[in-house]
This record gives structure tokens, C-alpha cells and sequence, in this order.
């Protein structure tokens, strides 16, 4: 009789070994929550031509928004970012965006140890250069360290790669570029943002996210990825922050995709 308990045990230890072994083979991988409002603040004012709609109707709707703006000059970008992007704990300080450093605002310029103005939307996918315009739009300016934004260069977002100095958890290879988590989505909303204001009819290039690598001007990637990102870091205090003031005090304009991150999906 004992015997056959210890059998039965051991038979029952194999089992359940082996049924944790195929739930663990079969059960589907976790997945972010959908992206869901920060604010509905300005849906019956600013976004009230865009409530109800989905698709190219709502990119057109918000297109036309947003396009309500007001241009500044390359100069004027290094004050603008010592405002925009100040280190909520230090406000002598700005945060720079893929390395996460707290930097001096009067370290701003071009030589090794100095932070300098960081077109998210690489200016060669859209080939709009510094112009007041795309070249200056504070929603995909950002400061960051000479050699970091040396280093992602106008590469694409994507996943994977080498970590390097100062990178602050960013990762690149030969052809990509991936940010920090904690600025994952930030990226994201960034270039779609870019994706909806500059539609090619006011002089500069229709940009566009597609899901390719190193693609032709005027596009940026990954789409798939940036998807992903924006449900995966949703928007945070900072980023908020940001917004508000490029709204209130230099652009009046927002960038759609923090207030509603949802629409991201709605659109693409």
C-alpha cells in the first residue's frame, strides 16, 4: 500500500510538473494596456471638430488644428527647450531626453559635454533643415547630449541594439535607434504628431510614418513599433507638462496623440 501511494505521488508530481510546462508553452504573452485620455479638457474647444471621428477623417480634422500655429525661430528654440524641457527637480537644469541626464540649461552648444537641440523627426526625412517650420517645432525638438544625438545620427526607431556612453538605457545598431523606456511613447507621439501637422500643404514635405527601415524621404519608422510604444509608456507628468507650454507660451498649438493616445490606434 505504501508503495503504491509513493507511486502515486510521484506520478502526480510528473503531472502537474508537465502541465506547468504547456501552460507556460501555450498561454498567450502579456501585452499593454490600450492607450487610453490624459485629458478631455479641450474636447469641446480645441479638439471639438475631431470628437466622433476615426480615421483619415480624423487625421484631416486634426491636421487642420494643429496647423494653427505659430512659427519660431531656430535661435529661439535653445530658450524655448530651457523652459519646455526644465528638470521638474532642478530647475537650473534641463532633462535631456534619450540619456535621462540632468544637464546645465547654460551647457547648451555644440562641443563635447554640451546638450544640443534633437530633431526626433530627422531633418533628413523631410529634408526641411532648421526653417522655421518643422525644422523648429518645439513638439519633436528636444535637448540631448552632443554625442548621444550624434550617435542616433537620422536613424529609425525600432527595437534592439548596443548600449553605448551615456545612453541611459537607449540601445542602437547599424540602422535603429531605441530610446529609453521611460521615453518610449514620448518618441512615439512625437513623430505621429509630425505625421498629422505636416500634410504637404503649406510648402513642406507631407511626412508620414511607414513600417520600414532607412526608408525614402519624407518617412520615418517603424509604425508597428512606434504602436506599440505609445500603449507601452503612456503619457506622464513631464510630457503633459511639455505640452501645456509649448501651447500656452510659444506654438498654441498641441500635440494631439498626448491628450488623446488612443487616437494613435484610431488613425493607424
Amino acid at each position: 500500500m505504501l508503495a503504491t501511494r509513493i507511486r502515486h505521488r510521484r506520478w502526480k508530481s510528473v503531472a502537474l510538473t508537465t502541465a506547468a510546462v504547456l501552460v507556460g508553452l501555450t498561454a498567450p504573452a502579456l501585452t499593454a494596456s490600450p492607450a487610453a485620455a490624459t485629458t478631455t479638457a479641450y474636447d469641446d474647444t480645441y479638439y471639438a471638430d475631431a470628437i466622433g471621428k476615426t480615421g483619415t477623417a480624423l487625421k484631416d480634422s486634426l491636421h487642420t488644428i494643429i496647423s494653427d500655429q505659430t512659427a519660431i525661430s531656430y535661435s529661439a528654440v535653445w530658450n524655448a527647450l530651457k523652459v519646455t524641457d526644465q528638470d521638474p527637480n532642478n530647475s537650473n537644469n534641463v532633462k535631456l531626453l534619450y540619456s535621462g541626464i540632468s544637464r546645465s540649461k547654460s551647457l547648451n552648444g555644440g562641443s563635447t559635454g554640451n546638450w544640443n537641440r534633437e530633431h526626433v523627426w530627422a531633418q533628413s526625412h523631410g529634408d526641411f533643415g532648421t526653417s522655421a517650420g518643422p525644422g523648429t517645432d518645439l513638439h519633436h525638438l528636444r535637448p540631448e547630449d552632443v554625442q548621444v544625438n550624434s550617435i542616433r545620427g537620422n536613424k529609425d526607431f525600432d527595437n534592439g541594439g548596443s548600449s553605448f556612453t551615456n545612453s541611459g538605457g537607449s540601445l542602437t545598431d547599424s540602422n535603429s535607434f531605441e530610446p529609453r523606456d521611460a521615453v518610449k511613447g514620448d518618441v512615439a507621439r512625437m513623430i505621429l504628431y509630425m505625421a498629422v501637422r505636416y500634410e504637404g500643404d503649406d510648402s513642406w514635405p507631407d511626412l508620414e510614418a511607414n513600417d520600414s527601415i532607412n526608408g525614402s524621404v519624407p518617412y520615418h519608422g517603424r509604425l508597428s513599433v512606434l504602436k506599440a510604444w505609445n500603449d507601452e509608456d503612456p503619457p506622464d507628468a513631464f510630457e503633459e507638462r511639455r505640452n501645456e507650454v509649448i501651447y500656452d507660451s510659444y506654438q498654441g498649438n498641441r500635440n494631439p496623440f498626448i491628450d488623446h493616445p488612443e487616437w494613435v490606434e484610431s488613425i493607424w
